[in-house]
């Protein structure tokens, strides 16, 4: 009969197999960059990507020949001015974003979901608050890069004017007046439309929705302004016709700049809001801005819980 025998060797009990490795975890101890940090941080990366910067190819296309057709005709005109030694720009730099407003609209269609969309897409909002960063922060970085974004879109024309005015020797008090007015109705004009568009695109993960609500929002209302107001014009109710531009983007920011600086109206008749009623234009676009922020403070505050 066979008989067997122990090894004289058992199983490692499982602790036995432990290993403590030191791999040189260190805590940090360089300086807190803090929330002014983050904040610029933020701003910077949006800023960057609302010109597809720091992106793929594809996502530099748009932004940039959407840049470029704002600028090629401000370009063409003043080669026209220079080349026939004109005495006078063809375009008041107030009404050249008028004119180009149906690229602003697309920009600002294409770059708010860009801006704020993937975030709640991707669920990353609950991220950026686990940091130093709070709702204020986000909010307020990525409404001050759509606006600095949408700014640099439409000033960079008014330069190209202003520079071409320049070389045509046109009044150089004139010109600088004039670019300095349109300047001021540009900011307005981008805070304006920055804020529409983020409060809009916040309230959807999906960027096709987004775009095209951005886009039916600022379409609509403006076709809808201004056909009310050629019927006021035609039925003699030209009283009224400053009066239903309020209800527009554009021609909130038309009536602003011709009340207080001294563009020539695009409402119909040419008759834009005298100085008491241009007041009123200018609190309803501050107030817009300001419930635009609210808005969005709002809306982060809960998509952040």
């Amino acid at each position: 009969m066979a008989v067997e025998h122990s090894t004289g060797t058992s199983a490692p009990a499982p602790g036995d197999q432990t290993r403590i490795h030191n791999i040189g975890y260190r805590s940090y101890d360089g300086p807190r960059l803090g929330r002014a940090y983050a904040r610029r941080s933020l701003y910077s990366q949006s800023l960057r990507g609302s010109y597809g910067l720091g992106r793929s190819v594809k996502s530099k296309v748009l932004p940039m020949l959407l840049f470029v057709v704002m600028c090629v005709p401000a370009a063409i005109m003043v080669a026209v001015a220079v080349a026939t030694k004109a005495g006078a720009l063809p375009v008041d730099y107030t009404r050249y974003a008028i004119v180009m407003q149906a690229v602003i609209s697309l920009y600002v269609a294409s770059q708010a979901p860009q801006s704020v969309s993937r975030d709640l897409r991707f669920k990353t909002v609950p991220l950026y608050f686990s940091r130093p960063i709070e709702t204020a922060d986000y909010v307020l970085a990525k409404f001050a890069a759509l606006a600095s974004a949408l700014f640099v879109l439409t000033a960079a024309p008014l330069l190209v004017l202003y520079v071409g005015a320049l070389l045509a020797e046109l009044d150089f008090a004139d010109q600088t007046k004039g670019f300095a007015q349109g300047l001021v109705s540009v900011a307005l004009l981008s805070l304006l439309f920055a804020g529409i568009g983020l409060v809009i695109a916040s309230f959807t993960p999906r960027r096709g929705f987004g775009i095209a609500a951005v886009i039916a929002v600022l379409t609509i209302t403006y076709g809808a302004v201004s056909t009310l107001q050629a019927i006021a014009d035609v039925q003699g109710s030209s009283d009224a016709v400053p009066l239903i531009g309020l209800f527009s983007p554009i021609t909130l920011v038309d009536g602003v700049q011709s009340a207080f600086l001294g563009a020539t109206s695009a409402f119909p008749g040419g008759v834009g809001p005298s100085n008491a009623e241009g007041v009123v234009f200018v609190l309803v676009a501050l107030g817009l801005i300001a419930a635009s922020y609210g808005l969005l403070m709002r809306r982060y505050k809960k998509v952040g819980l």
